[in-house]
């Protein structure tokens, strides 16, 4: 149970109340505060209890494979031919997360009420997104809520393999970076000064130009390491920041899409990702229109976006999907072609399948191909870095060399 401070109004009296009240959420805080005659009319979660619920936010988070374990266990009961709401129930028990068995439990709640299940998890759109409502409001119209959480299910699985693929490739050139940055500020603070010191009493004795370099450098970051932390902590949140704003995430968006050579990984992901929602969704018989304004959002591309959203508006003005996305250079050459294949056969539906199966394997040949890209790109960087070190130390010992033989 939570806390929360709260400011409500007696109806008898008229007068404000400040008092606090144990809920499992708002919504619930709600309910007791109105049990107990008041008019609430603010609840705020009190402050030692949102930081112990920001503690437990990540244990309580709810992943993908959780909600790809409730859509078919889900499946699986309405199958079996059991009631929505018993089912729910049945899938709440089974469920470990608490965070996951309270959204469960006001589902159940709204279902009994009166809403529709479709209705009730768009009140949790952080867990369930405009592909996951749709798609069950398709099931729920046609009859068919099993089959649609089932491929609900399939979709969430494709998805998050794409993503893990994509982030596996993206890992290990930052993990080589940020060993090549540890190693060379090792070699900076622990190995150049030494070099410094053999130099002094010496008359006479110049050290190269790139040995001073380096070693101005070194005396930068001995001293003044705070304010290296402070500039990567406050570039780190202001970029964090900007990239989460419009026009932050528009620049981010279409550096991914463009930028050699993480480009050609992206386009792939966004087009597998693409035509597998698309799939999902004509599969459950949601109108063309509505699939491009889901996936829209689902791709999660602003520039894509922007590319759909033209189509659409061609779509409307009697134009087909295929000949709206062609020429587009926000989409590969090769969705526009299976896309119109669909049209003129009537196999839509199979034809974004194939699309997406081709670009899922596709996306493992990129990702080699970008490994064998990456690999000797990194080495050239860090066999110049180890170059300058090597010779900012060496040259300076050749120095005393010279000297002492005369």
């Amino acid at each position: 149970m939570l806390t929360y401070s709260f400011t409500a109004r007696d109806p008898k009296s008229g007068n404000k109340i400040n008092s606090t009240v144990q809920a499992s959420d708002e919504h619930d805080a709600v309910k007791h505060i109105k049990e107990q005659g008041y008019l609430p009319l603010e609840i705020t979660l009190t402050k030692d209890e949102g930081a112990k619920n920001g503690l437990t936010n990540l244990a309580n988070r709810i992943s993908t494979k959780d909600k790809v374990i409730f859509s078919r266990q889900l499946s699986t009961l309405i199958n079996a031919g059991l009631p929505l709401v018993q089912s729910l129930r049945a899938v709440q028990e089974q469920t470990s997360k608490k965070s996951f068995k309270q959204i469960l439990a006001n589902t159940i709640s709204d279902v009994e009420g009166g809403s529709s299940f479709s209705d009730a998890l768009a009140k949790h759109p952080k867990e369930f997104n405009a592909v996951y409502v749709n798609l069950v409001a398709a099931g729920e119209t046609s009859g068919t809520l099993d089959g649609a959480l089932e491929r609900l299910a399939n979709q969430q699985e494709k998805d998050a393999e794409i993503v893990s693929k994509v982030r596996g490739a993206l890992i290990y050139p930052l993990i080589v970076v940020l060993v090549m940055i540890a190693v060379v500020i090792f070699m900076l603070t622990a190995v150049l000064p030494r070099v410094q010191e053999l130099y002094k009493g010496l008359p006479g004795a110049h050290l190269p130009f790139i040995t001073v370099i380096l070693l101005d450098l070194s005396n930068f970051i001995t001293h003044f390491w705070w304010v290296c932390l402070l500039i990567l902590a406050g570039g780190g949140y202001y970029f964090s920041r900007w990239s989460k704003t419009g026009p932050g995430r528009e620049t981010m968006d279409r550096l991914k899409i463009r930028a050699w050579p993480f480009n050609n990984l992206f386009m792939k992901m966004y087009m597998a990702r693409f035509t597998r929602t698309s799939q999902t969704l004509v599969a459950s018989g949601v109108p063309l229109l509505q699939i491009m304004d889901i996936v829209g959002k689902a791709v999660d591309n602003t520039q894509i976006a922007h590319s759909l959203n033209t189509a659409a508006d061609k779509v409307k003005g009697g134009k087909a999907l295929s000949e709206s996305l062609t020429g587009d250079t926000n989409f590969l050459s090769l969705v526009p072609q299976m896309i119109k294949i669909g049209e003129q056969s009537g196999s839509m539906e199979a034809m974004l399948g194939r699309t997406a199966d081709y670009y899922e394997k596709e996306l493992d040949n990129e990702i080699k191909t970008i490994s064998s890209l990456i690999e000797p790109l990194l080495m050239v960087v860090m066999g110049i870095a180890a170059l300058v070190i090597v010779a900012a130390v060496l040259l300076p010992i050749y120095g005393l060399v010279g000297k002492f033989q005369v």
